[in-house]
């Protein structure tokens, strides 16, 4: 288990959704609801088992003993509820890509572009703002490490979707 093994998985969860919408966009709406539903369940599952991978990856690095474990794990799953949400935000966003690829307007580049924006500041924010929670729960140390992995592993999985995504022509 590796960060790039979650960076892959993560990619895999976005690109998938992306592109799926472009194939099930052509479909009869019977078909594209089924699609819609498989698409759903596949990047359940991904989301499911990128969240087990990540945990590990948190365990073995975090290094925290059993009391600091009991407070660190809540805060975390808050954190990781709230990511989630900008994590669909940012899904969505990447599947209005995929749905216009072929006629992107500007309006459209504009709506999605700043879109991307705003969820990568709302994640910042967040970010800072559970720092300043973990901070209360465990060492000023752990929860800096806790970012330094957390952002690790962001930049990883941004990288890997960024280069899968096409270029605006």
């Amino acid at each position: 288990m590796t960060l790039k093994r979650i960076a892959l998985t993560l990619a895999a969860l976005w690109l998938s959704a992306s592109i799926s919408t472009t194939a099930f966009a052509q479909d009869a709406p019977s078909a594209a609801e089924t699609q819609e539903a498989n698409l759903k369940a596949y990047v359940d599952l991904l989301r499911k088992d990128l969240k087990k991978d990540k945990v590990a990856i948190l365990t073995e690095l975090m290094q925290l003993d059993p009391e600091e474990s009991a407070k660190f794990w809540p805060v975390y799953n808050e954190y990781d509820k709230a990511l989630t949400k900008l994590g669909d935000e940012r899904i969505a966003l990447i599947r209005m890509w995929a749905e216009n690829y072929d006629s992107l307007s500007d309006q459209k580049i504009t709506q999605i572009a700043t879109g991307l924006l705003d969820v990568e500041g709302r994640r910042n924010q967040l970010k800072k703002e559970y720092f300043k929670r973990m901070s209360q729960a465990v060492s000023v140390k752990q929860a800096a490490r806790f970012l330094q992995i957390e952002n690790q592993i962001e930049k990883l999985v941004d990288l890997q979707i960024a280069a899968s995504l096409p270029i605006v022509e």
